[in-house]
């Protein structure tokens, strides 16, 4: 008697991990894009040009390696230089800084940084979906601060703003 006592203990947590696992909830997530890939298989991005007014030159590069990051990252369709089931390209219209609010005696308190893209966007097996426009992300930062102190993560934040603007457009159709 005294040796089923011990098994038992030792069988028990083995039981009770067993019965759990037995008992697991899976949740999944919704797909992140919503593209056939029976139709779909490839993309092709074109680089966007910098032309606005004011060029910062690590702008076009963080952008266009962003976009195509998050193709890949989040999507199975094949990257091909021309010619893809779906073709996105565009350029940087847009790279300007504007005081924003004053304050009591008449400075200005906050500037807003803001970059603008033009996109055209071309599905290849289904051309209801193309379409040609503009997106735009914003900062602010305060005035006391120099535009190239804070360029860079302000840069970094606009960027992923906007790459998932194009890509929620494009692909997954939210």
């Amino acid at each position: 008697m005294d040796w089923i006592k011990k098994s038992g203990l030792w069988l028990l947590p083995w039981v009770c991990c067993l019965a759990l696992w037995g008992c697991r909830v899976s949740i999944g997530l919704a797909p992140i894009s919503s593209i056939d890939y029976t139709k779909v298989k490839t993309i092709s991005l074109v680089d966007f040009p910098n032309q606005a007014e004011y060029v910062y030159a690590p702008l076009a590069t963080e952008f266009n390696q962003k976009l195509r990051d998050m193709f890949i990252q989040q999507t199975r369709l094949q990257m091909v230089n021309a010619n893809g089931d779906v073709h996105i390209e565009g350029e940087i219209t847009g790279y300007n800084q504007y005081h924003e609010s004053e304050t009591g005696d008449g400075n200005s308190s906050k500037v807003k940084l803001t970059v603008t893209i033009n996109v055209r966007y071309t599905n290849n097996t289904n051309h209801e979906e193309d379409f040609e426009q503009q997106f735009s992300a914003f900062r602010m930062y305060d005035s006391t601060q120099l535009l190239t102190e804070v360029q860079d993560q302000l840069i970094g934040e606009m960027v992923k703003d906007l790459t998932e603007q194009v890509f929620n457009a494009t692909v997954a159709n939210w």
